[in-house]
């Protein structure tokens, strides 16, 4: 009798399918619905970014083209009289001038779309103050540079021998480290064979 009841009750589900679709379709909805929402988002920043690199491409491309023609013409005028390898270097830079510059100026507009979106910021003036006066100050009066130049080179006559130890059992796991990565690039233990004088 149970045998019965059970058969009848998987002939009724699967008469019904749709109950299981319905029993879990607030969940697959609300994750296609915020899956939908964040595609689009994702596609609305990067629609933006586009614009704005497109945009700054295109200041670029108005701004540094009339400027580096002019230049590079009457530069290329008065040095194209010259033949030879000069003329042909000259040719070669003047070719890779407004490629270069183009790309810099794309560089920088990038640079800058970075720095706004990461919200990044220059390091202070007064950091590259405090630190150009150290150099100059060194520059301008080597004396205690030097000093301390011959302190360093008299604590190395002053080393003890276990510092010489432990200093040479690094670089010994160094150079093992190196070889164990060279062993694994390569795939075999010996090193590159073959006849080296015939090549020469």
């Amino acid at each position: 009798m149970s045998l019965n009841i059970s058969r009848a009750v998987l002939r009724q589900s699967a008469k019904l399918p749709g109950r299981t679709g319905r029993r879990f379709e607030s969940t697959t909805s609300k994750a296609t619905e915020a899956a939908k929402d964040a595609a689009s988002k994702a596609s609305q920043t990067a629609a933006e970014y586009k614009s704005k690199a497109s945009e700054g491409l295109s200041r670029v491309t108005s701004s540094a083209g009339p400027a580096i023609s002019g230049a590079a013409k009457g530069l290329g005028n008065a040095l194209g009289k010259i033949g030879g390898r000069t003329g042909r270097l000259i040719a070669f830079i003047e070719r890779q001038i407004p490629p270069t510059v183009y790309y810099a100026r794309v560089g920088l507009e990038l640079s800058k779309l970075v720095f706004r979106g990461q919200k990044m910021s220059p390091p202070p003036v007064s950091t590259f103050q405090s630190y150009y006066q150290r150099l100059l100050q060194s520059l301008r009066n080597p004396g205690p540079t030097i000093s301390q130049a011959s302190n360093s080179i008299q604590q190395l006559r002053n080393v003890d021998s276990t510092k010489l130890v432990a200093g040479g059992v690094v670089v010994a796991e160094l150079l093992g480290f190196f070889t164990v990565g060279e062993m694994i690039g390569r795939m075999k233990l010996v090193g590159y064979r073959g006849d080296t004088g015939a090549h020469h």
